[in-house]
């Protein structure tokens, strides 16, 4: 004899329209008032909930049953069935907002397609590893030194274009603003989320580039990352990037002050800027102890950065000196360069009195 608690297998079959056809008006009525709203407040909160792997659609079913999401977990299971049926899918894990003034009709709905919590986080354009390791920690996502150690994993496997023997991501994580699923900001998410937009959106503009230019994508990122820290406005960045590319072609050093800082662990300002010990002191990234680029980026260049390297502006301009205020005074010869330089700090001299 079968239990009373047990569904019989023709209303599961066919719920709930089988409800409505054998039951008339009174089953349409019990089907509207079963899975109508539990709350008629239009204010009513929404409620998180977790759907893990392998959660079952009953155990979903009482889990919302018990947070006053549905008002009947039977119906849950009626309604859900009939949408699997139907090809609408099955329950999704993942994290959800759902609010007790929701139909259950549209809370499984929400489920079912997948409508998971989305949060957001900004890498900007200029930063390195270590800023937005900094800038995780601070919005209290996770710690700064576990996204650096995330960084230092290379996934050659999932992204096999990245350059061999990298012993970071520094570059490669592109900027941007994400919307993401919760349960995919860890440290380790969120690289492969920044890796998956340098692959959609940056990756492709050195592919179809490949004929005409001759940097290697490393070297390409890398030159990028150069431009990305001096240009201040997007107007100079082809010119900024036509600057460094003449310096290459005539095997001039790049001499650019971030690559020195960026090798240094330091930050130069208008107040603090760098002095002759620091600019001689020798380390990998000094462009102007060492020629050609450096052997990596220094930080995550934006897509105008990358285009300006793979389309710089044709110059005979060799220096350029910052002026405080974004722009920079373009010269083409050192004298023309040190001359520049005196009058913007004669000028900041003048202003400071």
């Amino acid at each position: 004899m079968k239990s009373a608690k047990t569904t019989p297998k023709w209303l599961l079959f066919s719920a709930p329209i089988a409800l409505l056809t054998l039951f008339g008006g009174g089953g349409m009525a019990w089907w509207h008032g079963i899975t109508a709203p539990p709350s008629n407040d239009p204010n009513a909160k929404s409620i998180s909930i977790q759907i893990k792997p392998g959660s079952t659609v009953q155990a979903i079913g009482q889990e919302l049953e018990a947070k006053g999401v549905i008002k009947s977990q039977l119906a849950w299971k009626l309604w859900t069935s009939w949408q699997a049926k139907q090809g609408k899918g099955s329950p999704q894990k993942g994290s959800y907002e759902v609010a007790p003034n929701q139909p259950l009709s549209a809370v499984a709905a929400q489920i079912l397609e997948g409508k998971v919590i989305l949060s957001g986080f900004t890498i900007r354009e200029g930063w390195n590893i270590k800023q937005m390791g900094e800038y995780f920690e601070k919005q209290n996502l996770f710690k700064a030194a576990d996204f650096v150690a995330a960084t230092k994993e290379i996934p050659k496997d999932k992204f096999p274009w990245l350059p061999d023997g990298l012993p970071h991501l520094e570059g490669f994580l592109f900027p941007e603003t994400y919307k993401v699923p919760s349960e995919a900001i860890t440290p380790k998410g969120v690289v492969t989320q920044m890796l998956e937009q340098f692959e959609q959106v940056a990756l492709p503009e050195h592919q179809k580039a490949t004929v005409t230019n001759k940097l290697s994508l490393l070297e390409w990122v890398s030159l990028s990352s150069i431009v990305e820290k001096e240009a201040v406005i997007a107007i100079e960045r082809p010119k900024i990037a036509g600057v460094f590319t003449t310096r290459l072609a005539k095997k001039m050093r790049l001499e650019s002050d971030p690559t020195v800082e960026y090798g240094l662990g330091i930050k130069q300002t208008a107040d603090r800027p760098l002095t002759f010990a620091e600019v001689k002191r020798p380390n990998p990234y000094n462009t102007y102890m060492n020629a050609g680029i450096p052997p990596g980026p220094i930080a995550s260049p934006g897509i105008g950065s990358l285009k300006a390297v793979l389309n710089p502006d044709s110059t005979d301009l060799l220096f350029f000196v910052a002026k405080y205020d974004g722009t920079h005074i373009f010269s083409k010869t050192l004298s023309e360069h040190v001359a520049a330089t005196q009058a913007i700090r004669q000028q900041r001299q003048s202003s400071a009195k």
